[in-house]
């Protein structure tokens, strides 16, 4: 995969957008404020690992590294470590927060410093695979790997950064040779803002299913800290695409919709000044968007974010507060929708981040139509919900308008899929976005999902960001069999390698996919594909049979 370079895109934005005044300058603070009053307590809670490991190349596992077991913990508490010099140990579950072990001497009095190097990881190959010279895309400096100094012994080492991990491996790089010592008492202090009990699932469903459920559910719950954050290891911030996804996710599970108040209220008090949302907040050491992060279907889809948090609350005071933020994300469909209908996906692909899914080879114009369509039929929901049609009545024959537009000019009638008209590519993404923003008719979408199957060169998603989207899709156009049958293959697939939370990237075709150039930098606990809760809890007629 060629690099993605994340943070140089959308340096442009349209000198038309960046004349304008202070969009919201008199409610900002007020939203920070409301922001903060909603910042949840952390859950913390002491964990400690159960035992020794080594971990080996196999060709048969999950990258290449298997896990053998080779000792319960307190083995290593009690042989002395100057000899051994390394050691990996296993929690035997993910968790975020933050580590801390003892050393204390086994005899002779201490008379000199030790010198440790501490890598943790998520998966096997986080502490099997070397970091260095690394050939990464991000920053080195989200590698898990600490070198720590223990100048006097006995000692407590307390490692300030906060970590996600499940594996630990622990060097000895520098020690006297006059005396011994061991380390013990290792554990980590688990953080987390889920503190709800979600129902559990009935007897009778597939354990399979019952297995999905519970790493969604571990996956949503280490990525609610203060923010929905993306990923816990990497990169630890929120981002609208995944707060959309995570709040669904919560909805049907810890139910704790004061977070999704607090993030929805944290983009709006930090959006542009011309009052168009960032893609992504970072929030310590203080809550900063990140500047120029403009990103197309984000932005859109904060609407439909917060029109589920009003259906699931009926909390019409914040609704009603964030409007003017929703109201104003429409004029972006607005601007750059064309006489005909059709979104001018070049002008907005040179002015605008469009995402859509970690895939290189990915032509977005179609799914670029399919989700303006799909956020204006949404927020005209909303504000029929607030009783606010009459701010935004153009929108209807607006969409109507652009469906028109689609059929017309992207809709391959004779082989039943929706294709761009600057690239012929058959993309699951384009088929996606038509028939969840209505514009396939539902035997439309069955017939081109279907084909889906037996085309060449079809251009499948990269992420379970994408294959979210693919499910819901199923479900919309009646293939419950098929959703049920692919939720398991797909996320099934990363518990049968091993995942006890659920990955930023996966290909069930490449172990070693990661959209930064190195693998052990995927991150392995990743909130945007935790939504399976979602799908099995709010559809048990298809997934808890």
């Amino acid at each position: 995969m060629k690099k993605f370079v994340l943070f140089s895109l959308l340096l442009f934005f349209p000198a038309s957008f960046c004349l304008a005044q202070n969009y919201y300058e008199n409610t900002r603070n007020q939203w920070l404020q409301k922001a903060e009053q909603y910042k949840p307590e952390l859950i913390i809670t002491e964990k400690r690992p159960l035992k020794v490991v080594n971990i080996i190349p196999d060709d048969h596992s999950f990258q290449k590294w298997k896990v053998l077991n080779v000792n319960p913990i307190d083995s290593l508490y009690n042989t002395p470590f100057r000899e051994k010099k390394e050691v990996i140990i296993d929690f035997g579950e993910h968790m975020t927060g933050n580590f801390s072990f003892s050393v204390r001497s086994t005899g002779l009095a201490a008379d000199g410093p030790l010198k440790f190097k501490l890598t943790f990881g998520e998966v096997p190959a986080e502490v099997s695979v070397p970091f260095d010279p690394y050939p990464g895309t991000l920053s080195r400096g989200w590698l898990q790997d600490e070198i720590v100094s223990v100048m006097y012994v006995p000692e407590t080492v307390n490692i300030s950064r906060r970590l996600s991990f499940r594996y630990v491996k622990i060097e000895l790089l520098g020690s006297s040779p006059y005396y011994d010592f061991n380390i013990y008492d290792i554990k980590c202090l688990a953080r987390t803002s889920a503190k709800n009990k979600p129902e559990s699932l009935p007897l009778s469903v597939d354990p399979m299913i019952r297995k999905i459920d519970e790493v969604s559910l571990n996956t949503l719950k280490e990525c609610m800290q203060t923010v929905y954050e993306d990923g816990p290891k990497r990169d630890q911030r929120l981002w609208i695409g995944d707060l959309y996804l995570e709040a669904l996710g919560n909805n049907y599970s810890f139910k704790q919709h004061d977070l999704t108040k607090r993030c929805l209220y944290l983009l709006a008090g930090l959006s542009d000044m011309n009052g168009y949302l960032l893609a992504t907040i970072i929030e310590n050491p203080v809550p900063r968007a990140q500047d120029k992060q403009f990103l197309y279907e984000y932005a859109l889809l904060y609407n439909v974010s917060l029109k589920d948090y009003l259906e699931a609350t009926n909390d019409k005071e914040t609704a009603e507060d964030l409007w003017p933020v929703a109201k104003r994300q429409l004029d972006i469909v607005r601007t750059y929708v064309k006489s005909d209908g059709l979104m001018d996906f070049e002008k907005l692909n040179e002015e605008w981040w469009v995402f859509f899914d970690w895939k290189e080879d990915l032509y977005k114009e179609v799914a670029t139509q399919g989700i303006a369509v799909f956020a204006l039929r949404e927020s005209y929901k909303l504000a029929q919900l607030l009783g606010k049609e009459k701010e935004v009545a153009d929108i209807p024959a607006l969409a109507h308008k652009m469906t028109k537009a689609a059929r017309k000019n992207l809709y391959d009638k004779k082989a039943g899929v929706f294709v761009g008209l600057g690239d012929k590519q058959i993309s699951y993404a384009s088929q996606i976005w038509m028939i969840l923003s209505g514009i396939a008719t539902k035997a439309e979408g069955k017939k081109a999902l279907t084909a889906l199957n037996t085309m060449p060169g079809v251009c499948y998603p990269g992420t379970p960001y994408m294959y979210h989207y693919y499910i819901q899709s199923l479900i919309n156009c009646g293939m419950n069999n098929e959703a049920k049958d692919a939720l398991i293959k797909y996320w099934g697939g990363m518990i049968n390698k091993g995942a006890d939370t659920f990955w930023e990237a996966y290909d069930p075709n490449n172990d070693f996919i990661s959209p930064y150039d190195f693998y052990p930098l995927n991150s392995y606990c990743h909130a945007w594909s935790c939504t399976p809760v979602y799908f099995i809890r709010k559809y048990p007629e298809i997934f808890q049979k």
